[in-house]
């Protein structure tokens, strides 16, 4: 889901969570990072799936890899060797997030082709 700039992450992923809430079975557990922590108990009354926040080590000074976060990243990294992914050229959000949906579906594809 896309969303404008000034919309807050964490907003936008109660609008999402809730969109998906009976769309998708087997989704248990949701990873987050730590702005997501003020979420844990709505996402737990209201669509019953468990958000686990990813937080940093206490006392962790310079780069420090957290699990799953690379995952994210990574992602962000493949959206960037698409021209139209690789900066913000769309005004439209919904222009945005189709694109976003056609880089990820030539992704799996090709993926798949591999396997």
């Amino acid at each position: 889901m896309v969303t404008p700039a000034d919309v807050q992450d964490r907003d936008a992923a109660k609008t999402l969570l809730e969109k998906v809430r009976g769309q998708l079975p087997r989704l248990l557990v949701v990873w987050a990072d730590s702005a997501y922590t003020a979420t844990v108990a709505w996402v737990a009354a209201t669509c019953r799936f468990v958000l686990t926040t990813i937080l940093r080590p206490v006392g962790a000074k310079g780069f420090v890899l957290l699990p799953k976060r690379w995952m994210v990243e990574r992602t962000f990294g493949w959206f960037g060797r698409y021209r139209r992914l690789s900066k913000d050229y769309e005004a439209n959000p919904k222009s945005s997030e189709a694109w976003i949906y056609l880089a990820m579906i030539h992704r799996m594809s090709r993926h798949m082709l591999r396997c």
